[in-house]
């Protein structure tokens, strides 16, 4: 008698969830893998923040801080920082760069209201801040939540203060006011895009007036105190960079606590596991780097954007180091664009097409292509590749899922990915699946979380 095959198995693809196949010792890395995560977003509200905590963490790991010219043999582990905003570390592979080197390359800057150059005035006996909001936000959500203010003060001399004002507990907090329901009549005939103007963005930070004759006492008391505390004038925000960042603390979400909340997911949820994935890789084949870049938000432009060319340089000093051309490295390269995802939410099923979109615990999100509509602004991983991820993971036990970035016509967005891309470095995206994305108070699974650790561990390590 003719054996019967189980067809269903052999031919059709199927998804599960990622807890219907996580055992108890696996489960409980998930969970400290996702402590250290938390740890990590709530001491990194800024890109500076997360590459000052990522520098901390990997010099304890024994990375070393790259100087120019510096010999490297394998094994040896160097970060370089580009101007405190961006982050690059290798770990130096057996083999040439010649035969290219595997990147993962994720960003740690996140939306955010940003101070304007001259922000403080003063209207009706109460002071604000002037705020200019960076990357694409729902201005409706930064209203009426408690803000802190982080950042750097850069004085004529070169001084550079930090500040931090909100994060310590007994620290005062920040806002954004709002109109009450009972008089927003108007308001609520507006879209939701024009409900806030952006120009409506002002930080209420004070109300009591100093104590003398004349006008903006109250501007001139929160001045007195800022001067107080960080020795700074009105003059010196001409020369700081001071950004309002949402004032939650990174929380465990549901019952189960199988999820996390918290500002910044976008994408510190990727970066860390990036980060953690090159401090835990071994002896690799090939040479490891992994970038924590800033700009991405707002096109990956400047400096410390992915577009820089001190991507470039840094690479450029690793080759060189081995007498081996950046363009040949590159060509031979692969690279993982660790960014988020748009997770399914039932709530608003409309804008996916569910066959295609991120589920929450169903594993690492493996993005295609990103882009928007036609597919604009997006690099559009060769089926090659994709190909290469499939069994990489497979063979790691990572679990993983395709996905897009919702519906044809509904929208998009974009990562680094063309930018590497561009530099003739074969690019794929792969990260978290998020609720709430953008939005002041994110929302991930910590078995996706974890499951993204493990593809970047995947990555690093294969042969």
């Amino acid at each position: 008698m003719e054996e019967k095959h189980d067809y269903r198995k052999e031919l059709f693809y199927e998804q599960k969830n990622g807890y219907d196949r996580l055992s108890a010792e696996e489960a409980g890395k998930v969970q400290d893998y996702c402590e250290g995560y938390k740890a990590y977003l709530d001491s990194a509200r800024t890109e500076r923040e997360a590459v000052n905590e990522a520098i901390a963490i990997a010099e304890r790991e024994g990375f070393a801080e790259y100087c120019p010219g510096m010999e490297l043999k394998a094994g040896d582990r160097v970060w370089f920082s580009n101007r405190g905003k961006s982050l690059m570390l290798a770990v130096i592979g057996k083999k040439s760069a010649a035969e290219g080197v595997v990147i993962a390359a994720a960003h740690v800057d996140s939306p955010r209201l940003d101070l304007k150059q001259l922000p403080l005035y003063e209207d009706s006996e109460l002071a604000y801040f002037k705020t200019h909001y960076y990357g694409g936000i729902k201005k409706y959500q930064w209203t009426a939540i408690p803000l802190e203010l982080h950042g750097v003060v850069v004085k004529k001399d070169g001084e550079v203060v930090d500040v931090v004002i909100g994060r310590d507990r007994e620290d005062p907090q920040l806002v954004v006011s709002d109109l009450l329901p009972h008089l927003a009549a108007d308001q609520m005939k507006k879209s939701l895009a024009e409900a806030i103007p952006g120009e409506n963005l002002n930080i209420l930070i004070g109300s009591m007036p100093y104590d003398d004759e004349g006008d903006n006492r109250v501007k001139l008391a929160v001045m007195g105190i800022l001067n107080s505390r960080y020795g700074i004038t009105e003059e010196d925000f001409i020369s700081a960079e001071l950004y309002a960042v949402p004032g939650f603390d990174v929380r465990d979400i549901g019952l189960d606590r199988s999820m996390i909340g918290g500002y910044g997911h976008d994408d510190r949820v990727c970066a860390y596991a990036e980060l953690r994935a090159i401090l835990d890789v071994a002896e690799p084949e090939r040479t490891c780097v992994c970038i924590l870049a800033d700009k991405e938000e707002t096109g990956s432009d400047g400096v410390s954007g992915m577009k820089s060319q001190a991507f470039e340089w840094f690479m450029g000093e690793l080759c060189a180091a081995q007498g081996v051309k950046l363009t040949d490295c590159f060509a031979h390269s692969m690279c993982v664009s660790a960014d988020v995802t748009a997770a399914f939410d039932p709530s608003w099923p409309e804008v996916s097409e569910k066959r295609n979109a991120a589920k929450l615990n169903y594993g690492v999100g493996l993005n295609k292509f990103t882009g928007a509509r036609g597919k604009s602004g997006t690099s559009d991983a060769p089926a090659e590749l994709v190909a290469y991820m499939r069994r990489i993971l497979d063979e790691s036990g990572v679990q993983w899922q395709m996905c897009e970035l919702g519906k044809v016509d509904q929208g998009g967005g974009g990562t680094v990915a063309m930018y590497m891309a561009n530099r003739n470095i074969d690019t794929i995206d792969a990260g978290v699946p998020v609720l709430s994305m953008h939005a002041p108070f994110e929302i991930v699974s910590k078995y996706d979380c974890y499951m993204t650790y493990r593809t970047m561990l995947a990555a690093y390590s294969a042969k």
